[in-house]
């Protein structure tokens, strides 16, 4: 079954079960998607659709710093458990030695030496990690790395 077909069916159990917070992170989140197809002009591969749904995660995460900095603590809730809902269709989550070791490679594949280089080792790795990491850690430690430093 393919990540889009899960999504439709975890949407109409979502509008079964009376789950509105469920119904409507997924809904946008199929918007976009179908967004992205209209752009493309032909129909997603499951990496596409992974990178979709990490957009959406990112957006959420962004959104939520942006409400804490407010104050509003309901927002913070609602975008939170919508958080939740996306991360269910992510795949799992890369640890810093595991995006350090793959960064390493990139950086060698590259032969990347300075910060100058940054742009093209996060363009190649961001690809290569396919919503397995969160953009600013990867960033942190591509950094670190092309200072001179460890991870």
């Amino acid at each position: 079954m393919s990540l889009q077909e899960r999504l439709a069916d975890d949407m109409k159990a979502a509008l079964k079960a009376g789950d509105a917070l469920k119904l409507s992170a997924i809904r946008l989140l199929r918007s976009r998607l179908q967004n992205m197809e209209i752009d493309k002009g032909a129909p997603l591969t499951d990496d596409e659709v992974v990178q979709g749904v990490a957009k959406e995660a990112k957006q959420r995460r962004e959104a939520i710093e942006q409400f804490q900095k407010a104050g509003r603590t309901d927002l913070v809730e609602k975008e939170t458990a919508e958080l939740q809902v996306l991360s269910q269709y992510l795949p799992g989550q890369l640890g810093e030695a595991e995006i350090a070791g793959i960064a390493q490679e990139v950086i060698s594949e590259l032969q990347a030496t300075s910060k100058a280089d940054k742009g093209r080792v996060m363009n190649a790795l961001m690809q290569r990690l396919c919503g397995r990491a969160d953009g600013r850690l990867v960033n942190q430690i591509v950094g670190r790395l092309l200072e001179g430093g460890s991870v």
